[in-house]
């Protein structure tokens, strides 16, 4: 007889004490715009950093599965925490999907997270549709195999704290251009004056993030922490879908702990209103029974689609073309449910949920992030499409 294999226990990685400290401090880094660095601290301190580091690297081992279940519930404490130590995430998650499939290009990030580093996603351009296939940055190639990036990014995650910024380019000037290129440099780029951060974050929601406009004014980066040149447009290289795999799954996973927090608060504040009218607690009236059992039944259908598409990305699953369109998918189903029951919630909870001391008010705003984060909802009806239709007739 085989030995049984332990149950995976969220509470070892993210202990409710940690979990409460975080949540203590979410509506004042809210408040104040500012990035919670008490978490990052505490979450390093955890181990938290290096959850998808192989065990054998000094990390914990865990798959995209386990790490989405960890960020449903560190999402539940303070969302604009966990949407930042995603982008750290994505790339530890990209780096274990390229291993589990022979290729080793990224154990440098798997090192360097188990060491304390922190990764940053510098993958968004502003007005750039194309996302992964095409860049408005230009990586200019240097004699000793290195690339110097100058361009401009958006919506940088972790801006004031991150170690190792994962970014791409284009490069138009080599023999066999254009070629994207997908590289690391390090924050000495930016002491150098090379990389400048914009003080730029004041947004509606999602405020702890720090998501800042970062410029890019011939960033290097070395020739071994160049990992990719490919062809522009849509591509099967594993590093393309471990990106977006990793990205979407972990996405979806925020924003349907947003989900969960807000339909627990429903539920809480429904036990605790009572009517004037009947005397009775407003979890027994009719209406407001209905509406946290579409809360409920919203919530209750995205949690296994999330965990039955991140095992797939685990187990190495062939989708074939059909990959994007279920990436996509789940991360646009994942958001419009949360921002509906969102909705429901401040229902529930009343005027009281309106004031600005309210952490409905605070999901509120927060989940309304994940309507802008690719895939957005155009592009996701377009993939969708595709992959039952087939491609536009030109």
């Amino acid at each position: 007889m085989s030995a049984s294999v332990p149950a995976f226990d969220p509470s070892a990685h993210l202990p409710g004490d940690l979990l409460d400290r975080i949540r203590s401090r979410a509506a004042v880094h809210d408040r104040e715009n500012t990035f919670p660095e008490d978490d990052l601290a505490d979450l390093r301190d955890a181990g938290y950093l290096a959850i998808m580091v192989p065990t054998s690297l000094g990390g914990a081992g865990l798959g995209l599965a386990e790490a989405s279940v960890l960020q449903q519930r560190l999402a539940g404490a303070a969302p604009a925490t966990a949407l930042a130590i995603n982008m750290h995430l994505v790339w530890t998650g990209v780096a274990q999907v390229l291993a589990e499939r022979g290729i080793d290009d990224l154990r440098f990030v798997q090192e360097d997270a188990a060491a304390g580093e922190l990764f940053a996603f510098g993958i968004s351009e502003a007005g750039n549709d194309l996302v992964l296939f095409g860049s408005t940055t230009d990586a200019s190639p240097r004699p000793d195999g290195g690339y110097a990036f100058t361009g401009t990014k958006i919506f940088t995650s972790l801006a004031p704290v991150w170690t190792r910024l994962g970014l791409h380019g284009l490069d138009t000037t080599s023999s066999d251009a254009p070629q994207m290129v997908y590289a690391f440099v390090s924050r000495e780029e930016a002491d150098a004056g090379r990389i400048v951060t914009r003080d730029d974050w004041d947004t509606l929601g999602m405020r702890g993030t720090q998501s800042r406009t970062t410029e890019l004014h011939g960033a290097v980066a070395a020739a071994d922490r160049v990992v990719r040149r490919i062809a522009p447009g849509p591509n099967p290289d594993p590093l393309v879908f471990g990106i977006f795999s990793v990205f979407e799954v972990l996405l979806a996973s925020v924003y349907t702990g947003i989900a969960r927090r807000a339909l627990d608060l429903a539920v809480e504040t429904a036990g605790r209103r009572r009517s004037q009218r009947t005397g009775a607690a407003y979890s027994q009236d009719p209406d407001i029974r209905w509406r946290i059992a579409e809360m409920a039944l919203a919530y209750d259908a995205i949690v296994p689609q999330i965990a039955a598409i991140a095992a797939d990305v685990d187990a190495g699953a062939d989708h074939g073309t059909r990959w994007f369109s279920l990436l996509a998918g789940l991360k646009h189903r994942a958001v419009v449910s949360a921002k509906a029951i969102v909705d429901q919630a401040m229902l529930v909870a009343g005027g009281s949920g309106y004031f600005s001391g309210s952490e409905l008010q605070r999901l509120y705003r927060d989940v309304l992030a994940g309507l802008y984060h690719p895939s957005d909802p155009e592009s996701a009806h377009s993939t969708v499409a595709t992959a039952w239709l087939g491609p536009l007739e030109q």
